[in-house]
């Protein structure tokens, strides 16, 4: 698939998606978040529609797309206020790491099973002791023969619960001094691992039924070919280089939440009465939203030229910095606003204001805190 911006191929993806999402998730959305976690069967769902590993190679099972399908798939899950569905994670940041770093037997080994959603897989950095900063991580692999011998404990590790395939960042080298270059990723495959376990499934704040838990490995056997790339030592680069077009699917997941919660709030206030007129009557509710909608309105500008920068292979670091950190930062400001101008109602998980406001308070914390982005940012100044 080649798509730019408004592309009626885009447009045809887009209507399948909205269907998709529309019958398929959006009725049982509700049980899912009770539970805890999506059924499987959605992910084969949604890999037979081919909205999993979309922008990835058709030659592994991909869609051969751009960042452009993967921004209609985050648009239309904020359409019906569902970001649990953690496709995103699956085609942006987990996707990339094989497709571009792993062996050739490794990418024809992984990537068509996920295009197929008969694999789901998660990213496992951060540990209790280690979060943004990834140079603080202390899960260890030791070769042994023909594997690697893990210990170490990760959490906030998003489909913790239910992931096949864990990308997991250890060092492979623990000499003092080595610095970045003791880093490695190594993929574990959770039901052929000895010595694997998972933790607790974590109660968050919002986004409910995207499992989130803690993992730990004692003395784990993970053969030596799951070494991604099967170089030691370059993990702490092939996160890095990743780490651009994780903000950036951030910026966009903060950006459509937003305009989804704008949309929601002008239906609200254009029928909700308050001492015998609408709230759109009222001057405080009109500035608001005129408010909101000139900050979206700046702020698609600047992530949609970030992701075509990030589409042609020039986008650098500190802007997708700059763009994670202004869009979640909207984010927040917009959706608390726009709940405020529900009332009561706002508060009550019954509506999706609601949800969107729990949901998207976690953007402002991972892929990196706003306030490292605000580091990176002035390191360039």
């Amino acid at each position: 698939m080649t798509a730019t911006r408004d592309s009626a191929e885009l447009d045809l993806f887009r209507a399948n998606v909205r269907r998709f999402l529309t019958d398929q998730v959006a009725p049982n959305a509700d049980a899912w978040r009770t539970r805890g976690y999506i059924d499987r069967d959605l992910w084969r769902k949604a890999g037979a529609l081919g909205l999993l590993c979309a922008s990835a190679p058709e030659e592994f099972g991909g869609g051969g797309g751009n960042f452009w399908h993967e921004a209609v798939i985050i648009e239309e899950l904020a359409r019906i206020a569902f970001p649990d569905f953690s496709i995103p994670l699956q085609n942006v940041i987990l996707a990339p790491y094989f497709a571009q770093y792993g062996t050739e037997a490794q990418k024809r080994r992984w990537l068509p099973r996920m295009a197929c959603g008969d694999l789901v897989a998660a990213l496992a950095m951060s540990e209790p002791g280690a979060g943004s900063d990834v140079r603080a991580i202390r899960t260890h692999a030791r070769r042994d023969g023909n594997d690697y011998i893990v210990n170490g404990q990760k959490t906030f590790i998003t489909h913790g619960h239910t992931a096949d395939l864990i990308c997991l960042a250890v060092k492979t080298d623990t000499t003092e001094g080595n610095g970045v270059r003791g880093f490695s990723l190594l993929v574990v495959e959770t039901e052929k691992t000895a010595g694997f376990r998972r933790g607790r499934r974590l109660d968050k704040v919002g986004l409910k039924a995207q499992d989130t838990a803690e993992l730990f490995f004692d003395d784990a056997r993970v053969p030596a070919d799951n070494l991604l790339g099967a170089v030691e030592g370059r993990g702490f680069y092939q996160l890095m280089e990743q780490l651009a077009k994780e903000r950036i699917n951030i910026a966009m997941q903060a950006l459509a939440l937003s305009e989804a919660a704008l949309d929601e709030t002008v239906a609200y206030v254009k029928q909700r009465e308050v001492f015998g007129k609408r709230l759109i009557e009222f001057q405080n509710t009109r500035m608001v939203l005129a408010e909101a909608k000139t900050a979206l309105s700046v702020t698609r500008t600047f992530v949609e030229s970030c992701i075509e920068r990030l589409i042609a292979g020039t986008l650098d670091a500190e802007t997708a910095a700059m763009a994670k950190w202004w869009a979640t930062e909207k984010q927040c400001e917009i959706i608390d606003n726009c709940m405020q101008l529900h009332g009561g109602y706002g508060y009550m998980l019954d509506y999706p204001i609601a949800r969107m406001w729990s949901d998207g308070r976690i953007q402002k914390i991972w892929g990196g805190s706003n306030e490292v982005m605000k580091e990176l940012i002035a390191r360039a100044l």
